[in-house]
């Protein structure tokens, strides 16, 4: 098996050697506690911008639906300030992350998180990660049943014997911090399920002590809402709701996932597979059934190859299905019907449906800094504003009485954020990840160039006279953590400063770009598409740039662009 599961099962589920290392003076983590310290919620970094290596923990918090409370809020405000690098990261999963924070007070930040409502437990590593739902606090529809929903997953899928470790390191074994289960949760986990399901392991019943073959993606969303990327998820749940907005069933689908690597083809982004309709007091079930099913059957040798999406896609839905039986005795039917899905964005002033209102505040590649950040401290402080991350990278500030958006919005001004500002369609549509200087993966810039990428494309819009949004996204190298293959126009690192260039993604979060050019220098983004946008333009402006882009092979894309000397895709 590869060298990681190795680590795990000999970690103690998931203690060792990060809690002998713990102890030490040393400023890095060793390779190995590295990879046990994931499971906990953070990363070791570096700068890659310094010529020496001063390293330093990301950490990630566990948020189901994006739900931050007043008081973790103002805690991770504090800690970045005094340990970090003064900054919050809004994630492209709905979470906070914090940055730049010393080895030496990584136990003195997460337990305040943890004191302060707040968890890191399975934001990172081989494991179930942060469960999606729609932020918008809607009170009606089935919104509410889809953070509940969330709720329950994410309790569901905590892992047991991890938690007290986890416990133990950060807050001293104090039980009192400990994640809570639901009672529907209580519920499922009381009856009987079929012995496939049982991981051998008494203290970790469900994963076992090697835990997922790799990390495990999971989301809820409502019919025609796709603010959470539902086809990029390992699993992912379109619910149903009666009248009373009571959970009745949900479509499910399984397998997606934006992870690739350059010059290998047998790693690629995929969209999820329909597996059906089951019923509600099936949905915990199946979710057990289908964790359960990957843990066995995912692949432990390749990391590479270790995904949900690998597994169905080389041994089919026919197999998955057949496969699944043996971990879910329920009844899994044809899917219901869906209205055609949006990704909503939530932003400007809303009506929650409870008498109160809440603000969505675009903020660009989810950077919580400067002006932003003192004014939503402030806005937090005063108010207990419970605030909500998106997918988007956005932030919801949430339970605002009539009475406060006056001066609410009077402060938000100030920072730039009129309310005529709360919806710029192309910034709004637009994704990220960190990339340089801190992710050690990044093979060139993405958040720190995005908003000038993004005011080119603007002007390149207006000189054409085009007034439709664009979906746009970027990484910095091909992992996938904005969703880029999902984009209209998705530009992944490929070389220092230049993009593998993908085409044809859809507003609404549908369709598979497709990559166009391997190696496009970030310089000639205009020269190159150019060609391509007046052609949109004079024969087809009616249409969402994917959808226009859907109506040509791949080759005749390349004839379109601005493109000599520039290779294609292979």
């Amino acid at each position: 098996m590869a060298k990681v599961e190795a680590l795990k099962l000999a970690s103690d589920h998931l203690r060792e050697p990060l809690a002998s290392e713990l102890e030490n003076d040393e400023s890095r983590f060793s390779n190995g506690a590295v990879q046990i310290l994931k499971f906990h919620g953070s990363y070791q970094q570096s700068n890659r911008d310094h010529r020496h290596r001063d390293w330093s923990m990301m950490l990630r918090l566990r948020s189901p639906a994006g739900r931050i409370p007043a008081q973790l809020y103002l805690a991770l405000d504090e800690l970045a300030d005094r340990y970090g690098n003064g900054t919050l990261r809004a994630t492209t999963r709905q979470t906070f992350q914090l940055h730049g924070i010393p080895k030496q007070d990584l136990r003195m930040v997460l337990g305040t998180i943890v004191r302060n409502l707040g968890s890191t437990l399975a934001a990172c590593g081989d494991i179930n990660r942060n469960v999606m739902a729609p932020a918008a606090p809607y009170t009606t529809g089935g919104y509410p049943a889809a953070r509940r929903l969330a709720d329950d997953i994410a309790a569901l899928l905590t892992p047991q014997a991890a938690l007290g470790a986890y416990l133990d390191l950060w807050v001293d074994g104090d039980m009192a911090y400990r994640l809570r289960s639901t009672a529907k949760v209580r519920k499922v986990n009381r009856q009987p399920a079929p012995s496939a399901v049982h991981s051998g392991d008494e203290q970790e019943p469900l994963y076992g002590s090697r835990y997922m073959p790799r990390k495990f993606k999971v989301g809820v969303t409502v019919p025609g809402d796709n603010s959470i990327d539902i086809l990029t998820q390992d699993l992912g749940f379109v619910i149903f709701t009666d009248t009373m907005g009571r959970l009745v069933g949900a479509n499910v689908h399984v397998g997606g996932g934006m992870g690739r690597t350059h010059n290998k083809e047998d790693t690629f982004a995929r969209t999820a597979d329909p597996l059906g309709y089951v019923q509600r007091h099936q949905v915990l079930a199946l979710v057990k059934a289908v964790v359960a099913l990957q843990r066995d059957h995912g692949d432990r040798q390749s990391r590479r190859h270790a995904r949900l999406k690998y597994l169905v896609h080389d041994r089919g839905m026919d197999w998955f299905k057949a496969c699944l039986s043996n971990y879910f005795h329920g009844d899994i039917r044809p899917l219901r019907k869906e209205p055609t899905r949006k990704l909503e964005h939530y932003l400007g002033w809303q009506r929650q449906g409870d008498g109160l209102w809440f603000v969505g505040l675009p903020v660009m590649t989810g950077r919580v800094a400067g002006p932003l950040k003192d004014t939503l401290r402030e806005l937090v402080q005063r108010y207990r504003l419970e605030l909500r991350v998106t997918p988007n990278q956005d932030i919801l500030l949430c339970g605002i009485a009539s009475n406060r958006k006056r001066d609410i919005q009077d402060r938000l001004d100030a920072v730039g954020l009129q309310e005529s500002a709360l919806v710029e369609p192309t910034a709004s549509h637009g994704l990220a990840c960190p990339a340089l200087p801190t992710c050690g993966l990044a093979i060139t810039e993405s958040e720190r160039t995005f908003p000038d990428v993004l005011a080119r494309f603007d002007a390149l819009r207006r000189s054409l006279g085009i007034q439709q949004p664009l979906l746009i996204r970027m990484t910095g190298c091909p992992n996938g953590c904005s969703r880029p293959y999902m984009a209209e126009v998705g530009l992944v690192g490929s070389a220092a400063g230049h993009y593998q260039l993908w085409l044809g993604g859809t507003p609404g979060l549908t369709t598979l770009a497709r990559p166009v050019l391997d190696r496009l220098p970030l310089a000639d983004l205009e020269a190159v598409l150019r060609p391509l946008f007046s052609h949109w333009v004079r024969t087809a402006a009616s249409k969402s740039f994917g959808a226009f882009c859907q109506d040509y092979t791949t080759e005749q894309l390349q004839d379109l662009l601005g493109t000599t000397g520039f290779p294609p895709a292979a």
